[in-house]
Order: structure tokens, then sequence, then C-alpha cells
């Protein structure tokens, strides 16, 4: 039921603005290659001819119906709901109740912080947050100023702080330059500079030049040699990838901020272009995961992410991000002060068959790669340069399978304590989870016909925040039932069988 007082809001009207501009950026981005293909074949007079006019249309076009739907979108707060009224052909009416809003997030990108606009995700903490959330759980306003948007954080999270003094509320932590040199101890390293090299091979091939890069390369090997030449396109290709790695933390990680606020709410506030501000209650919060990628790792650092309700984690999304990578000491702090872990408490080691089962994918790994490259070989005639080469490759990625096994089993590892369940597992990404024990839901038992030879069982705890489900793999199979059940007490018990005492006088 609404309880309309007339008071309707609309979004700001520098909105069509923004959206002009970036269709202008669109257009030309899209105009550019299609006027090449189009002049390679005719002319170029005559691809202008066919271009200019198709991106005015293409801009006017969304301007105008932007337009209509700014003319068409208006809100409203009430004492009990958040509306939005939007349509032009349809009109919709949603609405949420004030007290069911867990979260209010604003971000803005470069074009929006020109014109001093953000855009305001409000969520009911049911589920995804932002782009991904489920439109029957949020609603999003695009846009208003930002003046507007801290006014409807403040008023619809009703955080009044309680003393002038804690007006500011407290900060947990801060951006500190330092912390880009973690940037790069990343696969997304290589991942960046493999995009960097397919534009470049794509951008050349717009302007018919698509085999200059393999030109050019040819041509060094003939001046400097085969050898330095392949050592010269690693370094390149390295160069490549710390750039972006660089340049995608810094933009994401710029003026990061963590701020306890009064009334129990944890805000992130973070962004160099695109700024962000994600807002967490602390009520909500069901436990913190510390991950440790391998190269970050290696340089003693970690990441937090929590594990809240509302918020899914997401292996490619970062709204779930208390701490980038910093060095793990203040990772330690920043997961006790947020959800009171003991971060240093010592772990259960998992059966030694549990190595053995991961020494076993590592050979069968070893053997495919051996396989491909003798297949490889004996069915191409390749020269002695390149059969060294991919030897090279082959003999590192077996004793990297190797080195990943034993350090895989090595961070196997579990515990309970007062409050939390504790897995460890990974070695390319290493993730500590601490799993509060009243957020438990269920258990997902699982022993497949290796394990249950093996003596080994994987117990999943399902939640209602995070990922929903998290693992405690490969662990002796009686132990980890005792853990689970005396983790949620009488959840599992009526499905255990314990070995019952033999009667007096009879050997068992």
């Amino acid at each position: 039921m609404s309880d309309d007082d007339g008071s309707w809001e609309a979004l700001h009207p520098d909105t069509l603005k923004v959206t002009a501009i970036v269709m202008v950026g669109v257009a030309v981005a899209a105009a550019v290659p299609t006027a090449i293909g189009i002049g390679s074949a005719t002319s170029y007079p005559t691809a202008l001819a066919w271009v200019v006019p198709g991106a005015v249309l293409l801009v006017a076009g969304v301007t105008a119906l932007d337009y209509l739907r700014l003319r068409h979108t208006h809100y409203q707060v009430t004492d009990r709901l958040m509306e939005l009224r939007k349509g032009v052909i349809m009109t919709t009416r949603r609405s949420l109740a004030r007290e069911r809003i867990r979260t209010v997030d604003l971000s803005a990108d470069p074009v929006s912080r020109v014109f001093g606009l953000v855009k305001v995700n409000i969520g009911t903490g049911d589920g995804r947050s932002g782009a991904a959330a489920s439109n029957e759980q949020t609603l999003q306003l695009d846009s208003v100023s930002r003046a507007e948007g801290e006014r409807l954080r403040a008023v619809l999270l009703d955080r009044s702080p309680a003393t002038p003094e804690q007006a500011d509320g407290t900060t947990l932590a801060t951006w500190d330059p330092a912390w880009t040199r973690y940037a790069p101890l990343s696969f997304v390293t290589f991942a960046l500079a493999a995009f960097a090299v397919g534009a470049m091979f794509q951008v050349l091939d717009w302007f018919g030049r698509g085999g200059l890069p393999v030109e050019v390369i040819m041509d060094i090997a003939d001046r400097i040699g085969a050898w330095p030449t392949l050592g010269l396109a690693v370094v390149v290709f390295m160069l490549a990838g710390l750039i972006g790695a660089l340049s995608v933390y810094v933009e994401a990680w710029w003026s990061y901020r963590l701020e306890r606020e009064p009334g129990g709410t944890l805000r992130v506030r973070r962004g160099l272009l695109t700024t962000r501000s994600v807002s967490l209650e602390e009520q909500r919060v069901r436990g913190i995961e510390l991950v440790e990628p391998l190269g970050v790792r290696a340089a003693k650092a970690a990441r937090v992410d929590v594990v809240t309700t509302g918020l899914k984690n997401d292996p490619t999304s970062d709204l779930s991000t208390l701490l980038p990578a910093a060095p793990r000491a203040l990772a330690l702090r920043i997961a006790a002060q947020v959800a009171g872990v003991r971060a240093d408490l010592p772990l259960r080691s998992h059966p030694v068959s549990a190595r053995a089962r991961r020494l076993r994918w590592a050979v069968m790994a070893d053997v495919a790669i051996i396989a491909a490259l003798v297949l490889l070989v004996v069915a191409t005639p390749l020269p002695a340069f390149w059969v060294t080469v991919f030897s090279i490759v082959a003999v590192a990625a077996c004793a990297g399978f190797a080195a990943m096994a034993v350090d895989a089993y090595r961070a196997l590892g579990h515990e309970l304590d007062d409050e939390y369940l504790v897995a460890r597992r990974g070695s390319v990404r290493r993730a500590t989870v601490f799993l509060q024990r009243q957020g438990i839901v269920g258990w997902r038992i699982s022993q497949s016909v290796f394990q249950r030879r093996a003596g080994l069982m994987t117990v999943t705890a399902t939640t209602a925040a995070g990922a929903r489900r998290y693992s405690v793999i490969d662990a002796d199979e009686h132990e980890i039932l005792e853990v689970a059940a005396d983790a949620v007490p009488e959840l599992l018990e009526p499905f255990l069988v314990r070995d019952l005492p033999s009667p007096p006088g009879r050997v068992s």
C-alpha cells in the first residue's frame, strides 16, 4: 500500500548531458572502424557521408529516449516506503518498505562526476547489489545530485550519529599508495597482457596492417637472434600486463577508505575515475574471508572479503571486498575489528591421503602435457628452436603442478571455536573463511568413490550469506562429522550413527 503525500521528486536534468556525451563517445568508437572498412572498399568521402549522419542519429535518438525516461521517472520517500514511479507507455510503481532497506550504494562514472551526479542503488539485502541485483529487491535512481544521494543514504539507512563527537564515525583503514606493489602479483596481469596484445592486433587489422607485429618480430629476430627476441617479447608482454594491472588497481581503489559509522554500518569508499560507495550493516555480517592468491601470499599480503547477507560473493566482483591486497598484518587487524575473528587460530591438518589425491591429479596433468608435446612434435615438423621452447614450458608446467599439489595439501585445514567455523583451502587462490556458527542453516555431505576409499569426506556449510556454500574438503570422514555436529548442535545429530559401547562381558 502506498502512503502518497504528493512529494514526488524528479531525477537530475543534467543526466541528459551525461547521456549525450557518453553516446558521442560510443558513436565515435563505432564510427571509426566502420568508416575505415567502408572507405577501403569505396572511398573515404563516401564512408563519411554514411557514417556521420548515422552517428548523429544515434546520439540524438538515444538522448531523446533518455529525455522521455527522465520526464516519466519520479521517486519519493515517505515515513514507511521508498517508492519509484517510471514508464513511458506503461507506468510501473514499485516500493520498498524502509525497515527492509539494508543497502544504499552510490556510484559515479567520470562524466557523471563532472556534473556532480551519482547513481543510487537501494536494496533490501535479499540478493545481489548493484547491476546484478534482482529488480524485485532493488530500486535504482539514475541519476541524482551527489548531495541528494548522500541525503537519501542518510535518511533510508537512518544513520544519525548519537553525539556530535561521533559524527564522522571511526576510520578503520585508508588508502596507502604502497599497496600498488601487490597489483601485478596476480594472474590478472597475464590476462590483461593477453588482452592488450589482442587489442593491438585488432586495431592494426582495421588499418589493414594486422600482420605488422609479426613482421616486426621477424625483423628483430633476424638482427639479434631468436633467443634474445623471445626474451624481449616476454619482457614487453609482462610490461603490458604490469601497466594494465596497475591501472585497474589504482582506478578501483584510489582514495579507498573503510569506516565504521554510528549505528553499526561499514562503509567502503573508493575509486579514481568512477567513484563507488558501498554500505554494509554489521548486524548482517556472518563472517570474514581472508583471500591470499599465490603471488600476493608470497609478498606476505592478503585481501579481506566480508561474508554478509545482501551481497553474494562473486570472484568477478569486488562489492564484498572490505580491504584490497594489503600487508597481512593489516588484513588480520581489519578481520578482527570487523568480525572479532581469531585470524591466527591454529587449524587441524587433513589426512595424508588428501595429499596423495592431489599428487595423482598433478601426475595426470603432467602426463597430458607431455603427451600433447610429443604429439605436437611428431605431427608438426617444428624447428629445433620451438621444440626447445615448448619443452622448457612443459617441464616448468609439470614441476609447477607438482609444487601446487603439495602446497594445496598444506593449505587444507579447519577448526571450530566458540563463534566460528574456520575452513581453509586453495593454492593458486588460498582462502580462509570464518563463518559464524549461528549463520549456518544446513549441511551438505558428499563423498566420492575415491574419497571413500581414502577415508575422506567433504562437508559443506550452507548459509544465507556470501557465496551461500562453504566447504571443508577432503577431511577425515569421522572427525569432520563430529566437527559439523558440534558446530550447530542438534542440526546434524539425528542423522549420525555413533559407535555404541559393547555390552558388559562381551568383547567387541
